[in-house]
């Protein structure tokens, strides 16, 4: 019987795999990402997600309305897109999508596979130079080239297979399952979105540095936007790091990259 109850155990550790998913970059991000869903499946999926955005966007009338700020932001993307290469071969030929949503949201983001959406909010409300829509868009590339998306799957697949290894040895009745989740998430979830969120501000100041961008932008992005937001949960509750420590950490990594810039800036 217990030999049964472990078997699922086992094929959750032979289906995983640990990779490294870019190269450091002059930013040293270099941590292996264990990962038990493939990139195909996860890019799929992407793609379809995408389209039904999009389409519930072109329904609402909210889609690419202003077509200066989609050249904008796509030209932003045209001159970002390329530099990921310094971190993995394959991005560049990325199928890589950029579209704007007209939205009060202050909001960003890429899907796997080079899917990107700019909401008008964030251009907006935070009155966005070039130099800060790069900051952002260098910031949600970068959660792409890593694949957190693919990684946080691959994390719930494996809890999922453990709570379900665990309740069948101890007998943990159904109701329990919301409490083993939410002690799970904050046991690795969390831990692991933080590092996500700093991963991605340390490839994205190098992603705009190279492409002749103020990496220094991200600094006044994140004090804007601790203006806009106001209060926010203790660092320690939070999926995300603090306004503080996000901003001292962006200062130290952008006058890393000021060489990356100042090299770029010379050949444009």
């Amino acid at each position: 019987m217990l030999k049964r109850t472990f078997l699922p155990l086992l094929v959750l550790v032979a289906g995983c795999q640990s990779v490294n998913t870019t190269q450091p970059g002059a930013v040293g991000v270099d941590r292996k990402q264990n990962m038990m869903v493939s990139s195909e499946s996860i890019n799929r999926s992407a793609v379809k997600a995408y389209a039904q955005v999009l389409a519930d966007a072109q329904k609402k009338g909210q889609l690419n309305r202003d077509a200066m700020q989609l050249e904008r932001v796509r030209a932003i993307a045209g001159r970002l897109t390329p530099q990921t290469g310094a971190f993995r071969a394959d991005t560049p030929g990325w199928r890589w999508e950029v579209n704007v949503i007209t939205s009060k949201e202050v909001n960003a983001w890429c899907m796997p596979g080079g899917k990107i959406a700019f909401y008008t909010g964030l251009i907006e409300k935070l009155h966005a130079t070039d130099d800060e829509i790069a900051a952002v868009m260098g910031h949600e590339i970068a959660h792409a080239l890593r694949e957190h998306g693919r990684e946080r799957a691959s994390q719930a697949m494996a809890q999922g297979i453990g709570i379900s290894v665990v309740g069948a040895i101890l007998g943990v009745p159904a109701i329990g399952q919301d409490l083993t989740q939410a002690v799970l998430d904050v046991t690795f979830n969390l831990p692991n979105s933080r590092t996500d969120e700093v991963e991605a501000d340390r490839i994205g100041v190098e992603l705009a540095a190279r492409a002749g961008f103020d990496p220094r932008a991200a600094v006044t992005l994140w004090e804007k936007m601790a203006k806009v937001s106001g209060g926010q949960p203790p660092q320690f509750l939070s999926t995300h790091p603090s306004h503080a420590s996000r901003i001292s950490d962006l200062q130290g990594y952008s006058s890393k990259v000021m060489p990356l810039y100042d090299a770029a800036r010379a050949k444009r």
